[in-house]
């Protein structure tokens, strides 16, 4: 018995042969307690069993949460490998304003992302597997954004275009290069970027301590590699 329709494929992570379909839960997951009134809906006691084991549970006892403090929406460890469109569906009529994916094994975010969850100012991307973003996340109202501990080898250019973008944390990844000329770093809005522990080339780290920049930047002090040192 397959969950409803409405749910797509991703409301659970197993098929009928208990392998790993892709669908947006790590297999390690973890339920348990009660049963969500959210997920009890979802067609009977055969349905109930079979996600529990696959931390959905979790995910829809969080998104309840969410429908009841009506702004903030906590999915961090719950072993997500994306957002599931049962996410989507269920905090279809909440206007979140913060949402929290941290600690998961996400790789990428979808466009649709920045269409669901459009009013949105605090997103917590940090302690993923990410290398990219969206550029329809320049259509929010983002304030704060954490994309801290991930896999990052540049810094997106779409942090330079959202409007309202305060503090920008990415820091512990492994961005090597950052475009630092006015059109692609300036931002009206920025105080704060994080970019320590990058290894951030030489000719980048120079360029950036020396930029004219309006906001602060934390970079971590750079130590000379012995093959920079022309005097061995």
């Amino acid at each position: 018995m397959r969950p409803p329709s409405q749910f797509g494929n991703d409301i659970t992570n197993t098929t009928t042969n208990g392998n790993n379909d892709g669908d947006g839960f790590d297999p390690n997951g973890n339920g348990g307690g009660p049963i969500p009134p959210s997920i009890a809906h979802l067609g009977g006691t055969l349905i109930c069993a079979r996600l529990a084991g696959n931390g959905v549970i979790r995910v829809v006892r969080r998104c309840d949460d969410a429908k009841e403090n009506g702004t903030n929406l906590d999915l961090s460890e719950c072993q997500l490998m994306q957002v599931p469109d049962a996410v989507y569906h269920l905090m279809r009529n909440t206007e979140l304003k913060t949402c929290d994916l941290s600690c998961n094994v996400i790789k990428k975010i979808p466009p649709k992302f920045a269409v669901k969850f459009s009013l949105i100012t605090d997103l917590n991307l940090s302690h993923n597997q990410m290398s990219k973003l969206p550029d329809e996340l320049a259509d929010l109202a983002l304030e704060r954004l954490d994309i801290s501990h991930n896999s990052f080898t540049t810094l997106p250019q779409v942090v330079f275009k959202m409007p309202k973008l305060r503090q920008l944390y990415a820091n512990n990844n492994s961005i090597i290069e950052v475009e630092s000329d006015e059109k692609t770093i300036k931002s009206e809005s920025l105080e704060l970027v994080d970019l320590r522990n990058n290894p951030l080339t030489p000719q980048c780290y120079d360029r950036l301590r020396g930029a004219k920049l309006h906001f602060h930047l934390e970079l971590s002090e750079r130590v000379q590699e012995d093959w920079e040192d022309l005097t061995i």
